[in-house]
């Protein structure tokens, strides 16, 4: 439980991904309570509301696996920007590995009240 509280939380640790397995079996659903007890909740990326200049923390579970990232405005030109949802881990182009548009109804487990502010000109 320590360890899903430290990548929940980011405490020691890098928030990148974590595989869900422990002892050969899935501890998902101990992940998803630990979620709950640190305020992020099931949601998608068009139901967040985050401005330009703002993001978002929150994990995606896929498989046995759950990745951070942050829900937030990707700024193209001064007039051309999407909300999207990008992962801390990267491709090999150095992009977000897993994106997730607001159109999508992934769910994501979010944590709005711990929103900070970001440099729109350089993400992250």
């Amino acid at each position: 439980h320590d360890a899903l509280r430290d990548f929940i939380t980011g405490s020691g640790v890098e928030r990148v991904k974590l595989e869900l397995m422990f002892n050969g079996k899935t501890v998902t659903a101990e992940f998803l309570e630990a979620l709950r007890e640190h305020d992020y909740h099931p949601t998608t990326v068009g139901e967040i509301e985050v401005q330009p200049g703002e993001r978002v923390p929150a994990f995606v579970i896929q498989g046995s696996t759950a990745f951070f990232g942050w829900v937030f405005w990707e700024k193209f030109t001064e007039k051309k920007m999407r909300k999207l949802w990008g992962s801390v881990l990267r491709n090999t182009k150095g992009d977000w590995a897993i994106q997730i548009p607001p159109t999508k109804p992934t769910t994501i487990y979010a944590n709005s009240s711990h929103r900070l502010l970001m440099d729109l000109d350089k993400p992250f």
